[in-house]
């Protein structure tokens, strides 16, 4: 799909999801690796923000690289 003024908010959708989702599977990854006895780490500090009623955090990791690049593949293939 080509990039408009009117699927723009499709894309950021399918990038803020693909990120979570790769984010999220990046850290399942180091779960299991720490209990086979393999600790590793290549996160970073938690980015977010905190309203006081809400508050948003990401762990930023290699899987959060992989889930921006996975997202605008799975838009162009839409």
């Amino acid at each position: 799909m080509k990039l408009t003024k009117k699927n723009l908010n499709p894309l950021i959708y399918v990038v803020i999801l693909c990120t979570l989702a790769g984010s999220f599977a990046w850290f399942i990854l180091e779960i299991i690796f720490t209990s086979l006895g393999l600790p590793f780490s290549l996160s970073t500090g938690r980015i977010g923000f905190d309203l006081q009623i809400i508050a948003f955090y990401l762990n930023v990791n290699p899987g959060t690289v992989l889930g921006i690049t996975a997202g605008f593949f799975v838009f162009k293939a839409i």
